[in-house]
């Protein structure tokens, strides 16, 4: 992969199905992720992000690929000033934010033995000195972390600070 790009790869004892269900049920990924989305999950539709309380939408933010149970992409969120008061981020650090392209993220599913998933998470298209590359290195292995506890124990992990 290149400097544009970031990837975690892990394995989680489930199955495709649970796993496309914890990517895109809304009661699953507020639990491990704080969001629920709003999607029709076909490539084309629009996704909307409720997070803490604050939903953004954009005509540029939907689902680029759905294959249940094995391929999920769709374009990250907008940088809304509303986003960056719910989630407290510094006015500078929005700024800058801002200012990066929109990146995307592909979730790749696949089976591995009995009962076994590898997850691999891409998440694309970035600015390679750009901040939201460090930001996603640091929340990606923490978000699936807690998203493989959750379906591993019942229980994700608490929420790293911020």
């Amino acid at each position: 992969m290149d400097s544009h790009t970031f990837v975690y790869t892990t394995y989680i004892r489930t199955t495709p199905d649970e796993l496309w269900k914890a990517l895109t049920d809304p009661a699953f990924t507020r639990r491990y992720w704080g969001v629920a989305f709003e999607s029709e999950w076909t490539p084309g539709a629009p996704m909307v992000w409720d997070e803490v309380g604050r939903r953004t939408a954009d005509p540029e933010q939907v689902v680029l690929e759905a294959e249940p149970g094995r391929l999920l992409s769709y374009t990250w969120h907008t940088f809304t000033p509303a986003w960056a008061e719910a989630v407290r981020l510094d006015q500078d650090v929005y700024e800058r934010l801002t200012q990066e392209p929109r990146s995307k993220v592909t979730f790749l599913i696949e089976p591995s033995g009995d009962n076994t998933v590898k997850l691999t998470v891409t998440h694309g298209d970035l600015d390679p000195d750009g901040l939201m590359k460090g930001m996603i290195g640091e929340g990606w292995p923490a978000l699936i972390s807690s998203l493989k506890s959750l379906l591993e124990t019942g229980e994700e992990l608490p929420e790293p600070p911020r």
